[in-house]
């Protein structure tokens, strides 16, 4: 990933910041600009809580390029408290031992690294909720 690339993205990589549309209320991420639920224009940033829970999740075994060193790990699609759902990597928990409805929560981590002497991307991955643990 090219460090221009990398930057534009900071803000939801690292604080789920996304979007909020004046004429429906809908909070949306990642940002779209137009509002999923209404085609209006939805420019007003949110910064969502972090928290939610597990809707789904699956085990990946054989991972693509560059998540190699990671297999096997839980990917799950959360649904955050304000509504949207986003698909993330589970940390701090075993494989297998995931239920839906879990509490989660929102944590910085690290994702990968661009090539033998790269960046080191971080984003967002989900924990088990601390007070649910």
């Amino acid at each position: 990933m090219e460090v221009s690339r990398h930057w534009r993205l900071r803000k939801q990589r690292y604080a789920l910041v996304g979007e909020v549309c004046e004429h429906c209320g809908d909070k949306i991420f990642p940002p779209r600009d137009v509002c999923p639920n209404c085609a209006e224009e939805a420019k007003t940033l949110y910064t969502f809580s972090g928290k939610g829970e597990v809707y789904s999740y699956t085990t990946v075994y054989d991972a693509p390029e560059g998540y190699e060193g990671q297999a096997p790990y839980t990917v799950a699609i959360v649904k955050l408290e304000e509504g949207p759902l986003v698909t993330a990597q589970l940390t701090d928990v075993d494989n297998g031992k995931v239920n839906i409805g879990q509490p989660v929560e929102m944590v910085t981590r690290k994702l990968r690294t661009d090539g033998e002497k790269g960046m080191i991307v971080y984003g967002y991955k989900f924990r088990p909720h601390l007070s649910a643990a």
